[in-house]
């Protein structure tokens, strides 16, 4: 325990996000808990946006500073070309891990590092500041790379996807605990071999209260100009991975059901490229609002009669918890979910919407006409939904078991 009678725990993060900005605020909450319960907690964080590349905080040194709900937030220098290249992303994400050991060793003394993958290098970088200040090292698991890269054939090379394996089991090896956001996620560290008490499943969840069921985003379908329309909204990254021509295909479908309008809330390195193919169709129903911040997601989700989350169908894909799925939950809209796996568990034990294929356009078209024509059973989906997502999902809850895993760790010896 360092001299300050606080625990101090560090998170290394480059795609860490406040309220204030887009995309999603799982680490922000579960760091405002540990400060509530009397802890302290720092952030290394890039200045740059993980979705857009753009910049979020202004650096007037090599190493900025700021400070939320008791939130500590250094901001580390980043080569601007995330979105450029998968090469140039490599770039990118070398240079946020190179950037932030200094940054960490500038935050003081800690009890406890937190290192988080992907991007699998920065994890790295935690797990170095750890050994130097030889405390424990916590790695949390949200995606499983290299498989997924694997998966979605961004990464192809063998020298590269050995030593990409090899880093992989070296962090596994070399953390103190791991926590993961999926229970696929732990079957997959048990078949690696790791023991099952080095293994802590906290889930992906939601903050039930940030979202009000009964809200009708009036004001912002005004603005929007979707008055009259049955809106259907996807939120979150534009990426490869995401698979939204699948979503559009769908759209092209619909184009002479006037009520319908696609709204596509979010940003990301496919985005000028998914704006390019809606022209190319001719989709007047899909419209393209950006990347919002988190504080403004309820309106948007408000604004919509249902919610669709969509991913690439590879194997791998099933093993995920998106985020997006229990904030569509969480405000009481039905989910029409293009991906199979342990978030179709979790759709389908709560009743609260429908499961299509991934990559199955038609079908994905046909469950948005089954809920515009069915609207009470889209809001009894939407009822249940947030039902369910409040008993299970709450994340009060689980950053409360954060905050468990969190003590029981800051004073542990760490073995590595």
């Amino acid at each position: 325990m360092t001299s300050n009678s606080s625990p101090h725990t560090l998170l290394i993060h480059q795609a860490f996000v406040l309220p204030t900005e887009a995309g999603g605020t799982r680490h922000y909450e579960l760091a405002r808990q540990l400060v509530r319960d009397g802890h302290r907690f720092t952030v290394v964080a890039s200045s740059l946006s993980y979705l857009s590349g753009r910049e979020v905080a202004k650096r007037r040194r090599l190493i900025s500073e700021e400070e939320l709900d008791g939130v500590r937030v250094l901001r580390a220098y980043t080569h601007p070309s995330l979105h450029r290249s998968f090469l140039w992303r490599i770039i990118s994400t070398l240079s946020f891990a190179v950037s932030s050991v200094p940054a960490a060793l500038r935050a003081g003394p800690t009890d406890l590092v937190m290192g988080t993958t992907p991007p699998m290098f920065q994890a790295a970088s935690a797990w170095l500041v750890a050994w130097l200040r030889r405390c424990p090292f916590l790695l949390e698991v949200r995606d499983l790379w290299p498989e997924f890269a694997i998966g979605l054939g961004v990464l192809r090379n063998r020298l590269l996807i050995a030593l990409a394996r090899w880093l992989e089991r070296f962090l596994y090896a070399r953390a103190t605990h791991i926590v993961v956001n999926s229970p696929a996620y732990r079957d997959y560290l048990l078949a690696k071999g790791i023991a099952g008490e080095k293994i802590s499943l906290i889930a992906n969840g939601v903050n039930p209260q940030m979202f009000d069921p009964t809200a009708d985003g009036c004001d912002l379908r005004v603005e929007l100009g979707l008055q009259d329309r049955f809106v259907v909204t996807y939120a979150g990254a534009l990426g490869l991975a995401n698979d939204l021509d699948t979503l559009l295909r769908a759209a092209s479908r619909l184009r002479e059901e006037s009520a319908v309008q696609f709204l596509l809330v979010g940003d990301g390195k496919e985005r000028s490229s998914l704006e390019a193919r809606a022209g190319d169709l001719g989709l007047r129903n899909v419209t393209f609002v950006g990347g919002q911040p988190k504080n403004r997601m309820p309106a948007f989700l408000a604004a919509s009669q249902a919610c669709v989350a969509v991913l690439k169908n590879i194997p791998m894909f099933r093993t995920t918890y998106p985020n997006k799925v229990f904030d569509y939950m969480a405000a009481g809209r039905p989910t029409i979910l293009a991906i199979d796996g342990v978030i179709r568990d979790v759709i389908e034990a709560s009743h609260g919407g429908i499961f299509v294929p991934p990559g199955d356009d038609e079908a994905l078209a046909e469950a948005v006409r089954l809920l515009m024509r069915d609207r009470q059973q889209a809001e009894l989906m939407g009822a249940e939904a947030r039902a369910y997502v409040m008993k299970h999902f709450d994340r009060s809850k689980q950053a409360e078991q954060f905050a468990t895993l969190v003590s029981r760790l800051a004073d542990q010896v760490p073995t590595s």
